[in-house]
C-alpha cells in the first residue's frame, strides 16, 4: 500500500464495545485478564479462537458489577510477575505462578483488595531475568 492508503479494517466493534488489548501468541503460555475491581484470571491460550481481519473480537471474561470493566490482558508464563497500580497510587507486585489457571468462561479471583473509592488503573508485566531464574 502507498503512504496515502487508508489501510484495512482490523476489528468490527458493536455499539458500546472497545478494544482493551491484543496479544500475539508466540509460545505456549497463558493469558491473564484483569478487571478494574481487582479480579483476574489466567486461562490457556488454546481456549481462545484465532481472529482474522474485521473479526468481532473474543469475550475473555464475564463482567458484571462485582468485577468491573476489563483493564488489561497480557500473555504470561509461570516465572513472570505483574505490577498492578490503582488510581489512588497503590502499587502491588504479584507472581504469576501463584494465580491458578481457570477456564475462559469464569469471573476470576481477587488479585488485589481495593478501597471502595479506588479502581485498578493499569497492569504491567515484569519478565524474569536469567539471574532471577537461577535464584
Amino acid at each position: 500500500m502507498g503512504r496515502t492508503a487508508a489501510g484495512v479494517k482490523g476489528i468490527t466493534l458493536r455499539k458500546g464495545d472497545y478494544v482493551i488489548g491484543m496479544v500475539v501468541v508466540k509460545r505456549e503460555d497463558t493469558l491473564i485478564t484483569i478487571t478494574e475491581k481487582g479480579l483476574g484470571k489466567r486461562s490457556d491460550v488454546g481456549d481462545y479462537r484465532r481472529q482474522s481481519r474485521g473479526g468481532k473480537g473474543i469475550i475473555a471474561m464475564k463482567i458484571n458489577e462485582k468485577t468491573g470493566l476489563v483493564v488489561s490482558v497480557l500473555d504470561v508464563v509461570d516465572n513472570e510477575d505483574i505490577i498492578m497500580i490503582t488510581e489512588n497510587g497503590v502499587v502491588i507486585r504479584q507472581h504469576i505462578g501463584k494465580i491458578s489457571v481457570t477456564g475462559r468462561n469464569t469471573q476470576g479471583v481477587r488479585l488485589i483488595k481495593l478501597d471502595s473509592d479506588d479502581k485498578l488503573s493499569d497492569v504491567a508485566k515484569i519478565v524474569a531475568s536469567s539471574e532471577e531464574d537461577e535464584e
